[in-house]
């Protein structure tokens, strides 16, 4: 398995490490809900180095990245980043993704179990003059969130942090070394994200330094599974989950990424019929007064039949309820509607709400 430049980090602080996307990553600490209210409540740090980064140069860049993709880059300016998605000639979902304009080039963040893949379809799509350059393995990425997230990074840079506006980044030094932080979280909270140059050295004497900084704060590491309860309960996508190449981006609801009007890229066709016909299914949120926990894949069933199925599922620490997510029948997708999930021999009452499930 691959490291990245903190795994010892993890290891040195006890992190239950499992495979994901070939990486040995912490899944948790000091356990998922003590991390995710940590998270919720003062500030946590993430170990995503794993995530794919991909840059791409050239003159014809941008005409690239408005191709492959179905948000309208050329709306970016430098210092801002676009979440967006890269979708199949039949509109199914190859992956969501951020787009950050870095001036001279475009850097593509994908996700960690799609990077090869990713790579392989835009080499695939490549045209005029481009370069695709995949700095993934170059790249280390802590990503500090939280409400004393700024708190935080403020005693480590001269940058001025707090005017940095949501889905921008900025360049400068940070705790000695050189970096690109960016202001987008996947957890609902204050939060940021620091690219910086993978070597180990460098990495733990940044991961070090943040963890002093927070500690009036009582910052602690945090693993995947609190960073998956944090993003359900803010009805975040996970691809693999909740989008895939089976998924058209409007039922997704991703429409409000969905720039059809930009003119042409790869999957608009289908995902203009879509909306000029309308979906016959859509991803919505549940919840549930019942602990057990909706897995992927479990029946969800209306009317004495099953109308969709499960993507996602948690029992949410904020809220100390089920919630979860999955594609139901579009007649089964209003709020307030009853339903049921099948959970083993066991039919479960959920109710269809609105996303996301925690009010921020």
């Amino acid at each position: 398995m691959k490291e990245t430049a903190f795994t010892q980090i993890h290891r040195r602080l006890n992190g239950k490490m499992v495979e994901f996307a070939g990486f040995a990553m912490p899944v948790q600490y000091s356990g998922i809900t003590e991390e995710h209210q940590r998270v919720r409540t003062t500030v946590g740090v993430f170990d995503v180095s794993h995530m794919g980064e991909v840059e791409i140069h050239g003159k014809d860049a941008l005409a690239f990245v408005q191709r492959i993709t179905i948000n309208d880059a050329a709306r970016l300016t430098e210092g801002r980043v676009q979440y967006s998605a890269m979708c199949y000639d039949d509109g199914g979902v190859v992956d969501d993704l951020l787009v950050y304009h870095m001036g001279t080039r475009y850097m593509l963040v994908i996700n960690a179990a799609n990077t090869a893949k990713d790579i392989a379809w835009m080499k695939s799509q490549s045209a005029g003059d481009m370069q695709i350059v995949d700095v993934s393995d170059a790249t280390s990425l802590p990503a500090v969130q939280g409400p004393r997230s700024l708190d935080t990074l403020n005693k480590l840079t001269p940058l001025n942090l707090e005017s940095l506006q949501y889905y921008h980044f900025v360049r400068g030094a940070i705790a000695g070394t050189t970096a690109v932080i960016s202001r987008t979280g996947y957890t609902g909270e204050l939060g940021f994200e620091i690219y910086v140059e993978s070597d180990r050295a460098t990495g733990e004497l940044l991961w070090e330094a943040i963890m002093e900084a927070g500690k009036p704060f009582g910052i602690g590491p945090t693993g995947l599974g609190a960073r998956d309860t944090l993003r359900l309960e803010m009805g975040f996508c996970l691809y693999g989950h909740d989008i895939d190449q089976t998924t058209n981006p409007i039922e997704a609801g991703l429409g409000w990424i969905t720039k059809v009007d930009k003119g042409s890229f790869i999957g608009r066709d289908p995902i203009v019929a879509m909306l000029q016909s309308g979906s016959r299914r859509k991803l919505v949120g549940f919840v549930s007064p019942d602990r057990l926990v909706p897995r992927q894949g479990y029946p969800i069933v209306g009317g004495g039949k099953q109308v969709g199925a499960v993507t996602s599922g948690t029992f949410s620490p904020s809220l100390q309820q089920s919630i979860g997510m999955g594609y139901v029948e579009t007649a089964s997708a209003k709020p307030g509607i009853s339903l049921g999930v099948r959970v083993r021999d066991k039919e479960v009452p959920v109710s269809v709400v609105s996303l996301p499930f925690l009010k921020k």
